[in-house]
């Protein structure tokens, strides 16, 4: 509900601090004094357009703050905060500037967000009636959410959502891999002839770089032979190979060992491991050379094979590297093009039992609704006549869309029709009625709706037009039903709606210095009584007045 609002420089007002309870509240006042500011300002709060002329004369800002309690029905309004970063308690602070420059700041909790956003979980905070054609139940957007609602039968449209997704995914991977089996077919010829040739080519892992190792080697095999030559030379030197002077030594060392008691040890095994070494090292270098060709038509052979395998990368368009992995996709094309008419039938026939699965709960969707929609519209028929609407028809019309526009909410278009004089055809209900008739079906509906809602706070304007005596009456008690249920904020000018209100506000325009100023006041007991009886009898408020306001609030 709307706990508190302040308002700074919006029009009349220059400032204005109030705090709101629950249940029915009115706001009274003399013909422009400037009750529709108010409203005007909760717009603001609720995504309405701002306008630099709502700026008060004089000022370069304007401020509106309001403060809403969100904590019994903030399941959904809570999801939609956290999807955008957004984290609340039980509380909502919503603040909107405006500068003479047409320069508008939005905040929710301190943060700032778009109107985008703020016209998104506006329906979730408050709603004015008899103001804005677009808001609300006067969208016929929200109506098949309002009559899922009511109906209750959460259970049923959590199930229909989930079988819609499950076909919605079906149906993904069905037109996926038809796709892929026309595109298959299609060049089926071909990928076969490439697959044969790369087949006939075999491409290896890494082969390209041992290719192009062997080839240098080849290239330059007469300069590493010359070396490996030398190498070998070196250790067997004509005068006298290391091998010999290693064991020379070898043998000198032993003869010392035995003369010590192999006190020398450690240097005959250094000895003997770089013979070792020495051994080995000459065994290396003769397979090295045994490894190195000089036969031309082995690197021919090798820059063939290279050639061939550059040449089929280069007509694919990727790099030698990658042949070996096109080889594999271009194979599991041609066993899926194979075996993908099997594929699509499996699929196929998947995707129509999902369909057949979420029609048959769109159907018992559908006919909730409409079991639902004859119990609503039979007891907002019963609220009508008390409204001084006995003339006027509700109807709920659901007609079926076309079965491409079925979706995870069903089968369903809903729109809550009206019209307001015999003879006349049903209309949408923002179409048909004019403003107080709107305020007053909204009234109607409302009463039926509150413990369903999702919003806490419903504004009334006009609600009373055209209205007075024992309508009026009525009325009011209607609003003090409401009141039971949410908070309940009404603009009125009749004496018997406001003598029903729980809480009673007073909206005074005042002159001072060519300066006027618009302010609001809550009015006590005593008050609430002299507002009554002046909404009566007029300026001059009479002793029957008096007397009729308070049989009015004793009623």
């Amino acid at each position: 509900m709307l706990k508190s609002l302040s308002i700074r420089n919006v029009v009349l007002i220059d400032k204005l601090d109030l705090d709101f309870q629950s249940g029915f509240s009115v706001l009274s006042g003399e013909t422009g004094a400037g009750k529709s500011i108010l409203l005007d300002s909760v717009g603001l709060l609720l995504g309405r357009r701002a306008e630099t002329g709502m700026i008060r004369t004089g000022c370069d800002k304007l401020t509106v703050v309001g403060t809403f309690e969100v904590e019994h029905k903030s399941n959904d309004l809570r999801q939609i905060c956290e999807s955008y970063d957004l984290d609340f308690d039980a509380e909502i602070v919503i603040k909107r500037t405006l500068d003479v420059d047409g320069k508008s700041k939005i905040f929710f909790n301190g943060e700032p967000i778009t109107l985008k956003f703020l016209k998104e979980i506006s329906g979730y905070l408050a709603e004015i009636h008899g103001q804005f054609d677009n808001q609300g139940l006067l969208n016929p957007a929200t109506h098949r959410a309002v009559l899922d609602s009511y109906g209750g039968y959460d259970a049923d449209l959590a199930l229909l959502k989930e079988t819609y997704d499950d076909y919605k995914t079906i149906k993904t991977s069905y037109e996926n891999a038809l796709r892929q089996y026309e595109e298959a077919q299609r060049d089926e010829e071909n990928l076969r002839h490439w697959v044969d040739e790369l087949v006939k080519l075999a491409p290896q892992e890494n082969e390209i770089i041992e290719l192009e190792d062997k080839r240098r080697q080849m290239m330059n095999a007469e300069k590493i032979l010359e070396n490996l030559g030398a190498a070998e030379k070196a250790l067997n030197n004509t005068s006298q190979s290391v091998r010999e002077s290693l064991r020379q030594a070898q043998a000198a060392v032993a003869r010392v060992n035995n003369m010590l008691n192999d006190k020398f040890s450690g240097l005959f095994e250094v000895l003997d491991t770089a013979l070792i070494n020495v051994e080995e090292a000459e065994e290396e270098i003769t397979a090295a050379s045994n490894e190195v060709s000089l036969n031309q038509n082995d690197l021919d052979n090798v820059e063939e094979r290279l050639f061939k395998l550059k040449s089929v990368a280069r007509k694919h368009q990727i790099t030698p590297e990658d042949l070996p992995r096109l080889l594999q996709e271009m194979s599991e094309k041609l066993a899926h093009l194979e075996q993908g008419e099997g594929d699509l039938q499996k699929l196929q026939k998947a995707q129509k039992e999902a369909w057949n699965k979420y029609e048959a709960v769109a159907q018992k969707v559908s006919q909730a609704r409409k079991a639902t929609a004859l119990m609503l519209d039979g007891k907002i028929m019963v609220e009508l006549p008390d409204l001084k609407m006995e003339k006027a028809r509700f109807m709920t019309q659901i007609t079926p869309k076309a079965p491409e526009n079925w979706n995870e909410n069903g089968i369903d278009d809903v729109c809550f029709m009206v019209t307001t004089n015999p003879g006349q055809p049903f209309g949408a209900l923002n179409k048909i009625a004019s403003g107080g008739e709107l305020a007053r079906f909204m009234l109607a509906i409302k009463v039926n709706l509150a413990q369903t809602s999702q919003v806490e706070t419903m504004i009334f304007d006009e609600v009373d037009t055209g209205i007075g005596g024992a309508t009026a009456q009525a009325v009011g008690e209607k609003l003090a039903k409401l009141g039971q249920n949410v908070q309940v904020l009404v603009v009125t000018h009749s004496p018997q709606v406001a003598a029903q209100s729980q809480h009673h506000f007073k909206v005074e325009k005042s002159t001072i210095d060519n300066v006027t100023t618009t302010t609001l006041r809550k009015l006590d007991e005593k008050e609430k009584r002299e507002e009554i009886a002046r909404m009566l009898s007029g300026e001059q408020i009479t002793d029957e007045a008096r007397a009729a306001a308070k049989v009015l609030i004793g009623a």
